[in-house]
């Protein structure tokens, strides 16, 4: 490989037919005279276009007739010219350059075109630099050398982490990766499980228990997940109630008055509420948007009068504390059941936090825009981040998370997209630049991401994420596959 040409950060190569390049790749442009280096990545892969290779492969085309005859060539020019062919010229962006065996950020520095030698450059010396605690060591998977990468999980500890692509590339995959590997090293997790595919992550794939068995808690609303309104503060439920019941001020200030009434009798329960709002002095509006409200939160099955069936997320959490997932199972439940099961569990959340009987908690939330209100995004990402509410977005529809949000993400995980919509929001939010997340993203196969972020000290890294032995419960289920004749 020969350097070529520098532009900006671009930096362009020459590379021939007998050297294996991919996008994603690192290589390094050393200048033997100063001892600096450039460290550049490969985004993209073009032939080399050189003068008159058109008039050469127009000279040479025969169409499909075949000429016999024996092709003298005594000076064995030939090769040569099949070489020049096929040579191909890397677009590249700078990463780092190497001063001193020290990696900086300044790109002024111009290597030697003559001097400079070009080789491929290992991610693992690319990431020596990081600073990793074997304690708190996570496999991820493979780079592209075939070489195990392992990252240190504090890299994911008090930030905005968001996972993406297109369906069936290996974003749940992902997820459950980390959820697993924050487990193992004593993480509290709670995860908002869309379609109930979380449920088997203490079994290995062939259903028996395996190391996680008894630290992964699914709680399913209706089922083990109920409680009592006296196990409710006033604030979580008018949460609730204004947040994912859109319920006026006015009525809201009218159930304020209900809640202490009955709560002043001891007599707090979904019956008692019922009939107190029945009975109530006020508007007729205001009490038919109070009984509205309250139909519809029996009807979500998270509340019940029976005491003995009543469930205690902060026992759930308590036992997870040291290492351990809580996973609301969210699949059979309406889209307002849902909300409001989010709003008990994120209004739960936080009260454990301000009273300190948590510490941190990191949240998984899968395709959060179906149950999160707009205006949530931003009391997750800042507020609730102060709280010590740690959030992992996961979505196939990367315009559904604003702009800002991407910005303030520290780690991205960027599956496949073929889509240029979609390509396009990730590079703008993206830290990286555009063309290199549009170039790159765009051939990645299934089950490969292109992680961006502290996760991977800033250098976009291309890994194979490996492969889980836990009972996978997230496939696309098929008509046509093994069919039982």
């Amino acid at each position: 490989m020969r350097l070529y040409r520098k532009e900006g950060l671009n930096v362009q190569i020459i590379s021939f037919p007998n050297e294996e390049v991919a996008k994603g790749n690192y290589l390094v442009v050393e200048d033997r005279e100063t001892g600096r280096s450039l460290i550049v990545q490969v985004v993209d892969i073009q032939y080399a276009n050189i003068p008159g290779i058109l008039e050469e492969l127009l000279r040479n085309y025969n169409g499909d007739s075949y000429i016999k005859g024996e092709d003298l060539d005594p000076f064995e020019v030939g090769n040569h010219i099949e070489f020049i062919q096929d040579a191909r010229l890397l677009i590249c962006k700078i990463r780092a350059s190497n001063s001193d065996g020290v990696l900086v950020s300044a790109n002024s520095w111009l290597p030697s075109r003559s001097r400079a030698i070009v080789k491929p450059f290992p991610i693992e010396k690319l990431l020596i630099q990081v600073k990793m605690h074997e304690v708190y060591s996570m496999h991820l998977g493979e780079t592209m050398e075939k070489k195990g990468l392992c990252v240190d999980v504090r890299t994911l500890d008090g930030g905005l982490n968001i996972i993406t692509g297109k369906k069936g590339t290996g974003k749940s995959h992902m997820s459950k990766l980390l959820t697993l590997s924050m487990v193992k090293h004593g993480a509290p997790i709670v995860v908002l499980d869309l379609n109930g595919e979380y449920a088997g992550l203490g079994k290995d794939v062939d259903g028996k228990p395996n190391e996680f068995s008894g630290k992964i808690h699914v709680l399913t609303p209706g089922k083990n997940l109920q409680v009592t309104l006296a196990q409710l503060k006033l604030g979580v439920m008018l949460k609730i109630l204004v947040n994912a019941l859109n319920l006026p001020g006015t009525s809201a200030r009218e159930f304020r008055r209900i809640w202490s009434f009955l709560q002043q009798k001891d007599g707090l329960s979904m019956s008692n509420l019922g009939e107190a709002i029945k009975n109530w002095k006020c508007n007729q509006h205001v009490r038919d948007a109070l009984f509205s409200r309250y139909y519809t939160l029996l009807s979500s099955r998270l509340f019940t009068d029976n005491s003995a069936q009543a469930t205690s997320l902060r026992d759930a959490l308590y036992k997870a504390r040291v290492g351990g997932a809580v996973v609301i199972n969210l699949r059979d439940i309406s889209t307002i059941g849902r909300h409001i099961v989010v709003e008990y569990v994120l209004g739960k959340l936080v009260e454990l936090l301000t009273s300190w009987k948590l510490r941190a908690v990191f949240l998984f939330a899968e395709e959060a825009h179906l149950y999160l209100r707009e205006t949530y995004w931003d009391d997750i990402v800042t507020r609730m981040r102060h709280f010590g509410v740690f959030t992992t977005f996961i979505t196939n529809q990367p315009d559904t998370i604003r702009e800002n949000i991407y910005s303030q993400a520290d780690n991205l995980f960027l599956f496949n997209f073929t889509n240029e919509h979609d390509l396009e929001t990730i590079s703008r939010a993206s830290k990286a630049d555009a063309e290199t997340v549009k170039s790159v993203v765009r051939d990645l196969p299934p089950f490969h991401c292109l992680a961006l972020g502290k996760v991977v000290n800033d250098f976009p890294v291309v890994v194979r994420v490996r492969q889980l032995d836990v009972l996978a419960m997230g496939q696309t289920r098929l008509f046509f596959s093994e069919r039982n004749s």
